[in-house]
């Protein structure tokens, strides 16, 4: 691969809760100059990145040969995380790999996948594990990987592998939003003695602004980041330690938990427009059916000594997490965490729940 320095780097993806900061964190110094992909320039996400300079925005959808040539066009890196939940799993197939083929044909010089765990294939392909916005993900990764086999000194990649945000065990409209019952936070969720490999949006930016700046070590690799395995005994003790208030973790079996809010939803496809006639769309219920089967079972395991040398400065535990976010909101004049978890006030992190699962691709 060419030594050639990043510079002006195309992304995908931008609009959405691990995208924002991945680009504040890119153009923070001026190294780079970003081309972001919107399906809408009047967004407030559009509007909030154009505004920190080093921005540029382009309209238009991923699943578009002709925007994805003019997006690629003149770059020198990019950073592709499709949105799984627009997509359904087997349109993203599709478009990672004409993303892939089209920045290499137009001499993109490092690409990095926003990728997320093959877990049917980490659980030994034993179906209870199948969670399609991960799969669908995963497969592509290793597609990617390969390819840098024979292609990897004309086009550098690495895979970027996250997981749910930690963020998302205090916003609405997660799959583990908590509630407050009689003044005690609690979260009824299907995890058993099993945890959560969480991710923090703020070490999102990091780590892919270092894939970025050291491609020629970077090639081939597939980083998968983490905080820490939360189990959610610890993350309530965790938020009553910081907060001063009751909270606590009450493990719940499926059934249970698909008869709670998130079962409402449970029939619907878990990719927005796909198609739900399609055999192969899987619906809400069944794709958080086997994403807490992998967190219970422990399937997706981290290399924290790896993270601790990339990342020396990471955060390394939900205690600590939850420290810098009471005291990041209440900087805000959001409030405290208690204040913000209460009915009606959780905000909603993820881009498709605050865009209330509308669009096109």
């Amino acid at each position: 691969m060419s030594s050639h320095t990043t510079s002006t780097i195309f992304v995908i993806g931008g609009t959405g809760a691990q995208g924002m900061p991945i680009i504040r964190a890119l153009v923070a110094d001026g190294k780079y100059a970003v081309r972001v992909l919107t399906r809408d320039l009047n967004s407030s996400r559009a509007k909030e990145l154009l505004a920190l300079g080093n921005v540029s925005l382009l309209e238009g959808s991923f699943a578009d040969e002709a925007v994805l040539r003019e997006g690629f066009c003149g770059c020198d890196g990019a950073f592709v995380n499709i949105d799984g939940f627009n997509t359904g799993e087997k349109t993203e197939t599709y478009w990672a790999i004409r993303a892939y083929e089209i920045a290499l044909e137009v001499g993109v010089r490092f690409f990095v996948y926003g990728n997320l765990d093959y877990a049917l294939k980490k659980a030994d392909f034993d179906s209870r594990f199948r969670t399609g916005h991960y799969d669908g993900k995963g497969r592509m990764g290793e597609w990617i990987r390969f390819q840098t086999q024979s292609n990897g000194k004309r086009m550098g990649a690495a895979i970027f592998t996250s997981g749910p945000y930690i963020e998302m065990a205090i916003s609405a409209m997660t799959p583990m939003s908590p509630s407050v019952e009689d003044g005690v936070v609690t979260w009824r969720v299907p995890l058993g003695e099993g945890a959560v490999p969480h991710v923090a949006l703020e070490d999102c930016g990091y780590y892919v602004r270092w894939l970025f700046d050291h491609p020629q070590l970077a090639n081939g690799m597939d980083l998968e980041v983490a905080i820490a395995h939360v189990g959610y005994a610890e993350l309530a003790a965790a938020f009553e330690k910081v907060t001063g208030h009751p909270a606590r973790y009450i493990d719940t079996d499926l059934d249970t938990y698909w008869k709670g809010p998130f079962g409402r939803v449970g029939h619907m496809p878990a990719g927005y427009n796909a198609d739900p006639d399609d055999k192969s769309t899987m619906n809400i219920r069944d794709n958080f059916t086997g994403f807490w089967n992998v967190w219970k079972h422990n399937v997706v395991k981290r290399n924290y000594d790896l993270l601790d040398e990339i990342h020396p400065h990471r955060i390394r535990s939900v205690e600590e997490w939850l420290r810098k976010e009471d005291l990041r909101g209440q900087e805000l004049g959001k409030g405290t965490l208690w204040e913000r978890v209460q009915a009606g006030k959780m905000q909603k992190i993820l881009k498709d729940t605050e865009d209330m699962r509308q669009g096109k691709l």
